[in-house]
């Protein structure tokens, strides 16, 4: 590797104004990035490492004191004007962000927001721009480039979002290219596409890389050089395969173990503090004590059964259109037995969220038949209806979205129980409610505390004691975890499995992260356009996959560390 510096930080050191006081968040770090070099940056939320780096593009609040040197050909990039920055920021030196959705305009084409990027730094006429804009989502592997030129953000997939942004950060050729985890909330094959693809175009183009993630095991497929950050410190740094061979400090060796593994299944997973705290191993769940779990199980008449289920949608192009006829669930049936965990997998678009709303009674299914302890609950309707939600609950993806902002997380956990008539008095759900906290890692303190004063890790605690206020059953966890950091995961699994063993529970565990579906499941349903391509134990899926399609989504899951 050319060993020649493009962007060199030196004694970056990054402070906020908090209650009239300066809190500093990143503490004095250095580092270099090479020309034609993909660096990785790895670390858990607060860490710093997106902080420092929309330092590099001057991103930062206007209230953020920033100390030391950012030098990019020579210039200090802190002393620019605005006026300089915008020359360089998306020309030179440009980022991908973690949510496209987000970050593409909705009320702007695919394709013009990638246009105004070229017209803004190139001499290219409204045509030729048009014409690069087609080639360049070509060269990121966009189908049908043509037409999603004229497409909208919320017309896409999710990967294709993701390939739009690629597109409009490579479209003037920067030297930097910034990729802050950019495929945190993609199927595992999606992830492993938009990998080869930055690879692809960073070897082609020669540009520099940041590659910003939680995930170890991504970076490790895809950088050079690996910096670790700790509560605003590099803690460590090295090339990959000496840290993924030797890691020195012991928080990237908790960050290497804290991603449930393919090879053992543990019966609890370790956490960061495990391994600061130097807490023995846990220990590893035998196939002779999982089977005789399962079989005991199974000995059980079923909770719930899915019998031949189908959900159609039916949509009309334009207001003169065909009719279009979407299959989302075909003949979908399995069995779920009492205190089971049932793993449900596949890539976006498979029908796993639209089979769990059909068995929430969310969307009613369109054809076949539900049935909850022996009933059919597809024909249930009002009181009945309710006294079915109470118990089958959900825990959402995006907890913040789910828990109204106006209210309290003690306001959040008692008004379930209050529409339920759960615990007779008020008091008494307070208590309750308390009790609840202090069961999911929280305390009473955060009782008349709002959601946005809370971590992600600790808004999902949130929801998961929101949903066992009333005393479910079954719960349905939709992608509950996949915007967790690896070792906040680790916590919110390892909780979901004590609830479980507590309270009873039996999980639906709909995920697009094999490895974590892998350590919750006993069985395994793996979905692929609406039908069930593989059912069986878990365990022997993962080893022995019948289908080429459960291959490949194994495959796509990164390598063990």
């Amino acid at each position: 590797m050319e060993q020649e510096a493009i962007l060199s930080i030196d004694q970056l050191s990054i402070s906020f104004l908090q209650n009239k006081m300066l809190e500093k968040v990143v503490h004095t770090i250095s580092f270099e990035l090479y020309k034609n070099e993909v660096l990785g940056i790895v670390g858990e939320s607060g860490s710093g490492k997106s902080v420092s780096t929309l330092s590099i593009l001057g991103l930062l609040d206007k209230k953020a004191h920033i100390e030391g040197n950012i030098i990019f050909k020579d210039q200090d990039l802190l002393t620019l004007s605005k006026e300089r920055f915008r020359t360089i920021r998306g020309n030179e030196i440009s980022m991908i962000f973690q949510e496209p959705m987000s970050s593409l305009n909705p009320s702007l084409t695919c394709g013009y927001q990638v246009v105004e990027i070229l017209r803004q730094h190139t001499h290219l006429t409204k045509n030729k721009a048009k014409e690069e804009t087609i080639a360049l989502f070509e060269r990121v592997k966009l189908p049908e480039p043509v037409p999603l030129f004229n497409a909208y953000p919320h017309q896409i997939s999710g990967g294709q979002k993701q390939r739009v942004m690629i597109a409009m950060a490579i479209a003037c050729k920067p030297k930097i290219l910034i990729a802050d985890e950019p495929t945190t909330a993609l199927d595992v094959t999606v992830q492993k596409d938009i990998l080869h693809l930055l690879k692809d175009i960073q070897q082609e183009t020669g540009m520099s890389i940041i590659f910003i993630s939680h995930d170890l095991a991504l970076v490790r497929e895809l950088a050079d050089r690996v910096l670790v950050m700790y509560k605003g410190e590099i803690v460590e740094s090295a090339f990959t395969n000496a840290l993924f061979k030797n890691p020195q400090h012991s928080y990237t060796k908790a960050l290497l173990n804290a991603r449930p593994s393919l090879k053992n299944r543990l019966v609890k997973l370790p956490t960061i503090a495990d391994y600061l705290n130097n807490t023995p191993r846990p220990e590893i769940e035998t196939s002779e004590i999982r089977t005789t779990r399962l079989k005991e199980l199974y000995a059980r008449p079923p909770l719930l059964e899915v019998h031949n289920v189908e959900k159609i949608y039916i949509s009309k192009t334009g207001l003169f259109g065909t009719t279009r006829t979407v299959k989302a669930v075909d003949d979908v049936s399995f069995s779920l037995y009492e205190g089971e965990t049932l793993g449900l997998v596949g890539e976006s678009g498979c029908g796993k969220s639209t089979l769990g709303n059909a068995i929430l009674q969310l969307d009613r299914p369109t054809a076949g038949n539900i049935l909850y302890k022996g009933q059919d609950i597809t024909q249930l309707n009002g009181k009945a209806l309710r006294n079915l939600r109470k118990d089958i609950q959900i825990i959402f993806q995006d907890p913040y979205a789910s828990l109204n902002p106006r209210f309290t997380v003690g306001q959040a956990i008692t008004e379930p129980m209050e529409v339920h008539r759960l615990y007779g008095s008020k008091s008494k759900r307070k208590e309750k409610a308390i009790e609840i906290l202090e069961r999911v890692g929280l305390d009473s303190s955060h009782y008349n505390r709002y959601p946005h004063e809370f971590s992600g890790g600790q808004r999902q605690r949130i929801g998961i004691a929101r949903t066992i206020a009333v005393q479910p059953k079954l719960i349905i966890c939709d992608e509950s975890v996949s915007a967790l950091d690896i070792s906040v995961q680790a916590q919110v699994l390892n909780l979901l499995n004590e609830l479980k063993k507590d309270f009873k529970f039996t999980y639906i565990f709909i995920s697009h992260d094999l490895a974590v579906v892998k350590y919750m499941a006993d069985q395994l349903v793996v979905m692929n356009k609406g039908k069930i391509e593989e059912l069986g134990e878990a365990d022997h899926i993962y080893s022995h996959p019948e289908k080429s399609y459960t291959q490949a989504l194994i495959n796509a899951i990164p390598k063990e560390i």
